[in-house]
């Protein structure tokens, strides 16, 4: 079985290899906005522009301008190619039409060939990186490179530097797993609901740096724009966020890989969450109702990571003969695990009580199992308010 992963080194360079690297970074994005004025605002019909006609054209620019020639060729055209794939994924439906990349946005170049770069470790904590043009740079070594390493990102975020090394490495093929089957139930009052009982508490590391998120952006609003004192308190604001983005990840990766650890299934609901986080403001002619509250439901909601958590899991479990598997989840809430009846009178809160049977449990522990039934079933629940798998056509009086 091949694997790819990536693991993230952090880069100390010097001041001279910093500035280099920033200049480099800008030439990168400047490729990337004149190769998208090009399609977008120089289109004629007959002519077409693609990822080798503007790699030609990028091999022209250097040969006529010096400061382009400095960078390596590589990044650059990784530029285009990173535009070429935002226009596929446009035209098919997967994300918006591509815009102008802006300084302190997606800093970052990559170098896909091998050849071009290398790695050596020179101490326990202390790492160097080979770089074209450039030559060794220091990085804090923290883990070993355990396959080849086929491509590099490096990158600058709040004023950090640092290299994403992907790799590949060939495993044998995982025994088939005897571990049990589990569901989980994600919510924002409990991060992880599982049908064997456990729950987890979500880490919420937003809501916990909120109140100093708010103070060093009101601060950033009394800067005067332009000014040095505005753009150190740009780089906290984004270290600030930067601490609770690694926080996160943190906490799901600790979480993702107790639970594959010990099972051998992982069933979840099937969620949308970009279409649950949606605004409700609506429009000027019919506007929203409940906005603050959906503001905060929105903001509790990728606090907690849900997507990111389910790519963990997407990946560690088959690394241990495991796999996730995804069920829908359209009145999970409201189905009782006992008898299967489904009724909006059973959710009471974080309470569930059947109307039917009596079953009284948490709601998210009832879901939770809800889920894990629902996974393998030949028939999937009835999507009908009050009635079980089993009464598929009956009246509701019948079934009363």
């Amino acid at each position: 079985m091949l694997i790819r992963k990536a693991h993230v080194f952090r880069l100390d360079p010097t001041p001279e290899q910093a500035a280099v690297l920033w200049a480099w970074i800008g030439s990168v994005r400047c490729v990337y906005n004149l190769a998208l004025e090009q399609r977008r605002d120089w289109y004629q019909p007959g002519r077409r522009f693609n990822f080798a006609s503007q790699c030609r054209e990028v091999t022209a620019l250097r040969a006529e301008f010096d400061w382009l020639q400095d960078v390596p060729v590589h990044p650059l055209q990784q530029a285009v190619k990173d535009l070429d794939r935002a226009y596929q994924n446009w035209w098919e439906g997967r994300a918006r039409a591509p815009t102008p990349r802006k300084r302190g946005k997606n800093d970052a170049m990559r170098f896909p060939d091998p050849a071009t770069f290398a790695f050596r470790r020179l101490s326990r904590r202390v790492g160097e990186l080979k770089l074209p043009k450039l030559g060794w740079v220091r990085l804090r070594w923290d883990r070993e490179i355990p396959g080849e390493v086929k491509n590099i990102t490096v990158s600058r975020r709040a004023g950090l530097w640092q290299i994403a090394a992907q790799y590949e490495l060939e495993i044998a093929d995982p025994a088939p797993s005897a571990l049990p089957v589990v569901g989980i139930d994600r919510g924002v009052n409990v991060f992880a609901a599982l049908s064997d009982g456990t729950m987890i508490e979500p880490a919420n590391c937003g809501k916990k740096a909120l109140r100093a998120l708010a103070r060093a952006q009101r601060k950033l609003a009394r800067k005067k724009r332009g000014s040095n004192n505005r753009r150190k308190q740009v780089r906290r604001v984004a270290r600030l966020h930067l601490c609770v983005s690694n926080a996160r990840k943190d906490f799901l990766h600790k979480v993702s890989t107790a639970i594959a650890k010990n099972h051998g299934v992982v069933v979840l609901e099937k969620l949308e969450v970009r279409n649950m986080v949606r605004s409700a403001a609506g429009t000027v002619e019919e506007p929203g109702t409940n906005v603050r509250a959906k503001s905060g439901l929105n903001r509790a909601i990728l606090d907690q990571g849900w997507g990111m958590f389910d790519r963990f899991l997407g990946y560690k479990l088959p690394e241990r003969s495991g796999r996730t598997a995804h069920v829908p989840a359209r009145n999970s809430s409201r189905e009782c695990s006992a008898c299967g009846l489904v009724d909006e009178r059973n959710r009471q809160g974080s309470r569930f009580l059947c109307v039917r049977c009596g079953h009284v449990e948490h709601a998210d522990l009832n879901a939770a199992k809800v889920i894990k039934r629902r996974w393998g079933t030949p028939l999937l629940p009835v999507e009908g308010g009050r009635k079980a798998p089993a009464e598929a056509g009956t009246s509701q009086r019948a079934a009363a």
